[in-house]
């Protein structure tokens, strides 16, 4: 739903006193969903499979697609489209950012963080918590003719890898704004780093002129109202349409419930049957403290990744019981190139800002201002 660019230097032309210093580095392997809605459905599920047995050859781990957070490979086909398509490293700092005016900061050469105390017991009790809290809260009435809008703030390291030298750096900081008809066919990016300050289209076929049919990874609000509001129905479903794909059955379906809450905007049943059904699978614990983009502190509902070492949070507010944001932090052994992600390092993380209806494509509603 949330598509990724590249970031090659833009040619020529100097660099605004304003923007963000660029950052030059190879095109990482997890950054090429890009350009479109759902861009890339066609080869998703080569993709997702390639997460398994990930060939030896790539020599920069990157950030990962934000929505479809799964380090994966990107053929060479992909590689060309994406270098021909791609937008500069440009900051997107006035043009109503949440954050303000050059209030955009550099996360220095890796985000760190403390690892919390894992809980194997308290999950189904806060999961519980979580879906009652949300079912009285009413979910998003829009119009056909209106617009979902997502603000979020994303921060993301990764290893660079220059000749046979590599450093574990970050990217910024930075506001992420994105509006999405709920049929799916219009819809606009602006991201710095991703795409230029006038932001990219998300409306038109996918790169291979196909229209895309939305499915649970690549979602349009339409799509989501038609889903199974019992969690035993939606959870079985999630397990079946996502079979084979990432690193096991029960980790895929923790990061496909993660991405619908963080990356759509769900019907409140929906998001009610979410959490429930996310109560259900197995390897789910609860983190006493997690801290999302934007510097807020909660209680997370987590899962670790055996294959990688990273611990998935979903981050909730303590009181509340809001959901803040995600964020994937390496919790057992190293990974990356040369091992140079290690215990405590956050990998990527969000905060949603803002998630609200808007009447007009790139209209930015008064809470993102």
């Amino acid at each position: 739903m949330n598509p990724d660019l590249s970031r090659p230097r833009p040619a020529g032309g100097e660099e605004h006193p304003l923007l963000l210093p660029f950052a030059e580095r190879e095109l990482p392997a997890g950054r090429h969903q890009f350009h479109k809605e759902r861009l890339m459905a066609q080869i998703h599920e080569d993709l997702r499979a390639a997460d398994v047995a990930t060939p030896a050859p790539t020599r920069v781990t990157g950030p990962r697609n934000p929505f479809l957070r799964r380090a994966v490979l990107v053929p060479a086909a992909a590689f060309a489209l994406a270098g021909a398509l791609a937008v500069g490293f440009v900051s997107y700092l006035d043009r109503g950012a949440a954050d303000g005016p050059g209030s955009t900061v550099a996360t220095g050469p890796a985000l760190t963080t403390r690892i919390g105390t894992a809980d194997p017991k308290g999950a189904p009790q806060l999961l519980d918590r979580i879906s009652l809290a949300s079912a009285s809260v009413s979910g998003p009435a829009v119009r056909a003719d209106q617009f979902i809008y997502i603000g979020s703030k994303t921060a993301n390291t990764y290893v660079k890898t220059e000749g046979d030298k590599s450093a574990l750096v970050s990217q910024p900081l930075h506001m992420r704004h994105q509006w999405n008809s709920p049929d799916g066919t219009k819809g606009w990016l602006i991201e710095p780093g991703n795409t230029g300050p006038e932001g990219v289209t998300l409306a038109g076929p996918d790169e291979k002129g196909n229209t895309p049919t939305p499915y649970l990874n690549a979602p349009t609000h339409n799509y989501l109202a038609t889903l199974p509001s019992d969690p035993d129905v939606l959870l079985r479903r999630i397990y079946e349409e996502t079979k084979g794909m990432g690193s096991g059955p029960d980790q895929e379906a923790f990061t496909t419930i993660g991405d619908l809450l963080r990356g759509s905007y769900p019907p409140a049943e929906l998001t009610t049957a979410l959490y429930r059904a996310a109560a259900k699978i197995p390897g789910v614990v609860t983190v006493d403290d997690a801290v999302d983009a934007a510097g807020r502190s909660g209680v997370a509902v987590a899962r670790l990744d055996e294959h990688s070492g990273r611990r998935e949070e979903w981050i909730f507010d303590r009181q509340t019981l809001t959901f803040l944001g995600e964020r994937s932090v390496q919790v057992q052994g190293e990974s990356g190139e040369q091992g140079l992600i290690k215990p405590g390092t956050v990998v990527d993380t969000s905060a949603v800002m803002t998630r609200t209806i808007v009447d007009r494509i790139k209209e930015l509603p008064p809470t993102a201002r």
